[in-house]
């Protein structure tokens, strides 16, 4: 279902509505708005760092991950909706990705690019080097990574091939800057240079390299991330001296730090920016702007105030949509729902486990333990056992995805009659802290629990009291210091307001919604470790070796 407005959206204040198992979509406050228009963010998710480039008549985008694995790989035909085709890798095989001690290492601002009939992603990580990952098709399969440079602490890599078949690489350091240039080896393997350090800026990183009418371009975001702006450097010769324009900035708008991205065309011949904006706590969302060229300069959304500097646009025309309708005019073949058949998606969300492979949305907290979780042991459910943990933050199997949008409900149903002493698993709210709801058992008997992942012993976790059990009293049995639960099956839902920052927690033992009986506190989130706020599931125990708990579904429903 989809809603039809008749005018341009220049302000937008539209009542929240559902998107149906976190792909098909109805009209909300930010993304496609179903009328030919957009309002930013068009990902209100936390893909962070975002590079992008179109391939034929499709778009490829990549995204950092941090310590979450796989880095997933993006389509959109229209650089508005997004969906999910691949994920890079599932694990990073370096001393402490098997302990949980690698928290906001992992891939940093990778740069995705198309060569030699080739997709290639060059990513770095602060503690093992710089990555190089190829494949024919995006959707996989991806080659094995291979360690390009083994080296500590530096940055945002981005290759170039030279119309001459000269390879470069660009990248900065940890901290920041400055931005260097090396010449790499056609085949993207090796380095053959020290680098040449080409600009020294304000915090100068993510540098994206183009070549057009001759001249080299370095876009390169500036200032910081809560507050910088984008550069966009040129020259002649791809080692300088570089001409510097400032292309964007927040200016009057109420988009902080508007920066590192990408330029991309369309076959039409517009040009588009995508940027992130950090948006607190859920992290960095993805942003669309206006591009055009002029004097040999990138003009990048509109100049308000009038300083020669570009700002933020909250809503516009979508990509080729004006050109569309004048086709769909001149043409029988085209009509508006042929137009809008392949927009309002957005990557998947929601589960019900009945295929052998995970989904593309799914990551893991560090590398996983694939004996541990399975998908087939039982028939239609995601199977975690749990494994060894003093703590939440330790657990190894932690399955997480990225929140979407700014309200909603992530709603699991999990089985615990196969839990064993010491066994914790449930739903998680993952961010700088780390807050869970879930079932543990203590004694042979299972308990209701809230918690957090400071929490390292039994008697640091909050009980359910007999008051918040009321409502669901079928499930449960209470007794002078405890609630117990004696139904083999529990719905623990996540409500999530990333808007005013207020999350909480609730839980039942049916399928329905009025009877979900709020359980803890609600809880401010923080971004944290580079990362916004997620749901997660988990299973572990703090004894040793555990149980399992097996997930039949996950339902995330999306509100704005």
């Amino acid at each position: 279902m989809k809603k039809a407005l008749s005018t341009l959206l220049l302000s937008v204040a539209l009542s929240p509505t559902l998107w149906a198992q976190g792909e098909a979509k109805i009209v909300t406050t930010w993304g496609d708005q179903g009328n030919g228009t957009y309002v930013n963010p068009i990902l209100n998710a936390d893909y962070s760092d975002p590079d992008a480039i179109r391939v034929g008549d499709k778009y490829y985008m990549v995204a950092s991950d941090f310590h979450f694995m796989g880095m997933q790989v993006l389509e959109s035909e229209d650089l508005v909706n997004w969906t999910l085709i691949a994920q890079l890798y599932d694990r990073l095989d370096f001393p402490k990705w098997d302990t949980n001690e690698r928290y906001a290492g992992g891939s940093w601002a990778p740069a995705i690019r198309y060569h030699d009939g080739k997709f290639w992603v060059f990513f770095c990580t602060p503690h093992e080097g710089l990555f190089m990952t190829q494949a024919t098709d995006p959707r996989g399969p991806w080659t094995p990574l291979h360690l390009v440079e083994k080296v500590e602490k530096w940055e945002d890599p981005c290759p170039f091939w030279d119309e001459d078949g000269q390879a470069y690489l660009g990248r900065s350091k940890h901290g920041a800057g400055p931005i260097i240039i090396h010449k790499m080896s056609p085949d993207g393997k090796r380095l053959l240079d020290d680098g040449r350090t080409v600009y020294t800026g304000p915090v100068a990183e993510g540098t994206k390299i183009h070549k057009r009418d001759g001249y080299y371009y370095l876009s390169i975001p500036e200032g910081g991330v809560e507050s910088g702006w984008q550069t966009v450097l040129r020259s002649r010769n791809i080692y300088g001296p570089y001409e510097k324009k400032v292309v964007l900035e927040q200016g009057m708008t109420n988009v902080n730090g508007p920066h590192q991205g990408a330029m991309v065309d369309t076959p039409e011949g517009e040009w588009w920016f995508l940027h992130f904006q950090q948006f607190n706590p859920i992290g960095r969302v993805v942003h669309l702007q206006p591009m055009h060229w002029r004097d040999g300069w990138p003009v990048i959304g509109v100049d308000q105030d009038m300083n020669g500097i570009g700002e933020p646009v909250r809503t516009w025309t979508k990509p080729g949509w004006k050109l569309a309708q004048s086709e769909m005019a001149t043409s029988e073949r085209a009509t508006s729902d042929e137009l809008q058949a392949t927009s309002d998606k957005l990557p998947a969300t929601s589960d019900e486990f009945n295929t052998s492979d995970l989904g593309l949305q799914w990551q893991w907290n560090h590398n996983p333990v694939d004996e541990a979780w399975s998908l087939t042991e039982r028939k239609g459910h995601l199977t975690l056992h749990a494994l060894p943990s003093e703590s939440f933050k330790k657990a190894r199997n932690t399955l997480t995805q990225k929140s979407m949008g700014y309200t909603g409900e992530f709603t699991i149903k999990l089985n615990v009659s196969a839990l064993k002493d010491g066994d914790h698993a449930g739903l998680a709210c993952m961010g700088k802290t780390n807050h869970q709801v879930g079932v543990k058992k203590e004694g042979g008997k299972l308990y209701v629990y809230v918690g957090e992942d400071e929490a390292t012993a039994s008697d640091k976790f909050k009980k359910a009291t007999s008051n918040e059990l009321q409502a669901t009293s079928s499930g449960l049995q209470t007794t002078q210091n405890s609630s117990l639960v004696t139904k083999s099956t529990i719905y623990l839902r996540l409500h999530l307001d990333g808007l005013r920052n207020v999350y909480s927690f609730s839980y039942s033992f049916v399928d329905n919604d009025k009877f979900f009986t709020p359980i803890g506190e609600p809880f401010a989130m923080k971004f944290g470790h580079w990362k916004g706020v997620r749901p997660a599931l988990f299973c572990y125990n703090t004894m040793g070796e555990g149980g399992k708990a097996m997930v039949d579904w996950v339902r995330y429903r999306i509100k704005d």
